[in-house]
């Protein structure tokens, strides 16, 4: 008699089996993803709502007021307003963060940055939400909910867990390139001001003669970049937890403001389907070789809020929030976002989130037929010069109607229904950018990263999650592998 135990069967939360829970739903290998996809929305939507009140993610953090003034001609690329002509100033407000960390954590931790910037253009609100790492973990939204889960608090023993953080990074080998980037030199920045943003994503740029083009973002900081060691890193945050904030706070305060000069990599529409890997893989660079920065302009901050918990804490950026001439990209990780921000504000702060202050449009007027629900604030009719508006459309009382044209266009999908994994192209494996990452790398920085790897790995008893992970970093390089694996023995003793 077979005395195996029977492996658990994987439900939705109304028990039914889910057949994939690696990748989501979509419209062929290289389509978008489905709304159908119960496992995805349920899995994402339930995630949204874990934690009250503080954001589940990024909920340490600290931000500002500014301006965005465009430096460059780039109408070839985008009809976006706001980018319409070098000179062009645009208010904007930034919130900066740490993706794990909770909101009483430290700022000087080893953890991704996140930043929001919002701009408050003619055409409405343009959110950019990026990072200050222009990668990450993992390419299909699927798997974010475990990927949090593995790096927050273990339910068990209430403290974050060295065996569960690497035990899903170990399973996940796309995970390779980030890790490398997180564990060396620029895995703790030495404030918000001193490091780069990223949008991370490929987004869609179109022009006024309708000709598409992917884009990625990259702001750099104009303060140069600064980081902190490890040892650095636990004096300042034991000395002083508030570093990260303090330094925003007081460079604003004193007139020192801090900026950075916004670049964009530009790829024609029709180089995605043979370009040699996929370029909407978040787990992936464009080499500045194949596309090169292009000038846009510099965002500069320039004013602290007055309230922090209004103004910062409240602000809720949303990458479904584009523009006429910006509009998004078939990444994956970017598709699940656009639902899973919208849905984690509307929890968060409410369905009328969008009528506070610091989310309101400002270059124009919100006008559609939402109404009622918790803490509205509004009254539609009266303050628009009407007795009444009428909440259904189409109707004959001159209510806002449609545009008939899209913010831009859309591309043609075709394939199966089905959970597909990220479509490959020529050159796609999970570790090449991750070994050339490492190679990069100066003697030095390659002995701190096996360092910083060494003691979270030491600390797990599981010899197989330690042997799995070490195995992608020496498929990335095997130098790579056997100096981690060196200093695990080493730290061990």
């Amino acid at each position: 008699m077979d005395l195996t135990p029977r492996p658990r069967v994987l439900t939705t939360e109304s028990g039914a089996p889910v057949a994939d829970n690696q990748h989501s739903a979509s419209a062929g290998p290289a389509g978008p993803l489905l709304i159908q996809d119960q496992q995805l929305l349920e899995k994402l939507a339930r995630f949204n709502r874990e934690r009250i009140p503080e954001r589940v993610v990024h909920a340490r953090g600290a931000g500002a007021y500014g301006y965005f003034e465009v430096t460059a001609d780039v109408t070839g690329h985008t009809r976006a307003a706001f980018l319409s002509e070098p000179g062009k100033r645009t208010e904007v407000v930034a919130r900066f963060s740490a993706v794990t960390s909770s909101l009483g954590s430290a700022d000087a931790t080893r953890d991704i940055r996140g930043v929001a910037a919002r701009f408050y253009t003619e055409e409405g609100n343009y959110d950019m939400v990026g990072n200050n790492t222009p990668i990450f973990f993992i390419r299909d939204p699927m798997k974010f909910p475990d990927l949090i889960h593995s790096q927050k608090r273990d339910p068990y023993t209430g403290t974050v867990e060295p065996e569960n953080v690497f035990d899903f990074l170990a399973h996940t080998p796309e995970a390779t390139h980030q890790v490398t980037w997180l564990y060396g030199d620029r895995g703790i920045p030495a404030d918000y001001r001193h490091m780069d943003i990223y949008s991370s994503h490929a987004f869609q740029w179109e022009n006024a003669e309708g000709v598409r083009s992917w884009v990625k973002y990259h702001f750099k900081s104009d303060q140069g970049i600064a980081n902190l060691h490890s040892e650095q890193a636990r004096r300042v945050a034991g000395e002083q937890p508030d570093s990260h904030q303090q330094d925003l706070l007081k460079a604003i305060e004193a007139g020192d403001f801090p900026s950075w000069t916004l670049y964009v990599q530009v790829m024609p529409e029709s180089d995605a389907d043979g370009y040699r890997f996929n370029p909407f893989d978040l787990t992936k660079v464009w080499p500045h070789a194949d596309y090169p920065l292009i000038e846009v302009g510099r965002m500069v901050l320039d004013r602290n809020p007055e309230d922090v918990f209004t103004e910062i804490e409240q602000v809720a950026c949303n990458p479904a929030n584009f523009v006429p001439g910006i509009g998004p990209s078939p990444d994956k990780m970017l598709q699940g976002r656009l639902f899973a921000y919208a849905d984690a504000h509307r929890y968060r702060l409410g369905v009328n989130n969008m009528q506070l202050g610091v989310n309101r449009p400002r270059g124009t007027t919100a006008d559609n037929y939402g109404r009622d629900g918790f803490m509205r604030a509004d009254t539609p009719g009266p303050h628009r010069g009407r007795a009444r508006d009428r909440n259904y459309e189409p109707n004959s009382f001159g209510g806002p109607v449609q545009t008939d044209r899209p913010l831009v266009g859309g591309g043609e999908v075709a394939g199966r229904v089905g959970s597909h994994a990220t479509p490959s192209h020529r050159e796609d494996d999970d570790y090449r950018q991750a070994g050339d990452l490492y190679r990069l790398m100066s003697q030095d920085e390659r002995a701190r990263l096996a360092t910083n790897l060494a003691a979270p790995l030491a600390a797990i008893d599981r010899t197989d999650i330690v042997e799995r992970f070490i195995a992608h970093l020496r498929a990335a390089d095997e130098e790579y592998g056997e100096r981690v694996e060196q200093a695990v023995a080493a730290t061990r003793g």
